[in-house]
């Protein structure tokens, strides 16, 4: 489901997993996907990607993994994906999710 003409959201089962087992959760909250400055990312060197555990508000972008957790991209957030879709995998190595712009088939990381 994908609430954002210009955006895609996804996430690898991997990862969705990962947040299942680190990310504590109330029941019907979800995934959080946000903006969080002084940080960087491939598409703006002084913010990146933030998360939280949270209840959705005004989602643009919206994905429901198949272990039931639910990921999310709330509107104030829009301008700074803009016409980037959202990847998320797990990184093996690093343990953790990692994050994958992509825009015209050209992926960001």
């Amino acid at each position: 489901m994908v609430f954002h003409k210009h955006m895609k959201l996804t996430v690898d089962n991997l990862a969705a997993e990962w947040f299942k087992d680190e990310v504590g959760m109330k029941p019907n909250w979800g995934i959080r996907i946000k903006t969080k400055i002084y940080s960087s990312s491939p598409i703006d060197p002084g913010i990146g990607i933030g998360i939280e555990s949270a209840e959705a508000d005004s989602p643009i972008a919206f994905f429901q993994a198949d272990n039931g957790i639910s990921f999310y991209i709330e509107e104030q957030d829009a301008w700074y994906f803009k016409e980037y879709d959202l990847h998320i995998i797990y990184d093996k190595v690093r343990n953790e999710p990692a994050y994958q712009f992509i825009k015209n088939g050209k992926i960001f990381e």
